[in-house]
């Protein structure tokens, strides 16, 4: 049972990984060219922080869905918590190519913003089925609360 459980934690690991890793590449000549004009909020990170709190960010989140799928019971709860989890995961992917690859600014806040939503409702659809998932993603919902300002500090500054 529990080898079961540590593939699962694996494969998790490594789609969420390569998932979070395809905004990279539309990151990488945007960080270079276009990022370094903004005018930018107070407390921005350096830029090679990013990389680092991601890839542990994705850890805890594939962790976390592993945990789900592999104790949550079939049913509703549990189709509620992965369609919850695969919402938040396309609008992080989204937000990547709209905030650095399209340059827009304002849509990319209102998709972060739809993002800390959609992690929000993971949370709380991940709790009743695994406890440990759901504080798997606090660090996640907080780095997002936090790119959410940065996200509209960038927006504010550079209209």
């Amino acid at each position: 049972m529990m080898k079961k459980f540590w593939i699962k934690v694996l494969l998790c690991v490594l789609a969420i990984e390569l998932l979070g890793g395809l905004g990279g590449i539309i990151t990488s000549t945007s960080v270079k060219d276009w990022y370094p004009t903004l005018d930018k909020p107070p407390g921005t990170p350096p830029n090679w922080l990013f990389a680092p709190v991601w890839t542990t960010l994705f850890a805890l989140m594939g962790i976390a869905l592993a945990r789900v799928w592999h104790k949550g019971e079939p049913g509703s709860p549990k189709k509620r918590a992965l369609t919850w989890f695969a919402i938040q995961m396309v609008l992080n992917v989204i937000w990547t190519p709209v905030f650095f690859g399209l340059h827009q600014l304002g849509v990319a806040l209102v998709v972060i913003v739809l993002l800390w939503i959609a992690i929000v409702m993971t949370i709380r659809s991940f709790r009743p089925i695994d406890r440990p998932a759901a504080w798997l993603l606090v660090p996640y919902l907080a780095w997002v609360s936090y790119a959410t300002y940065l996200n509209a500090g960038n927006w504010w500054l550079n209209r």
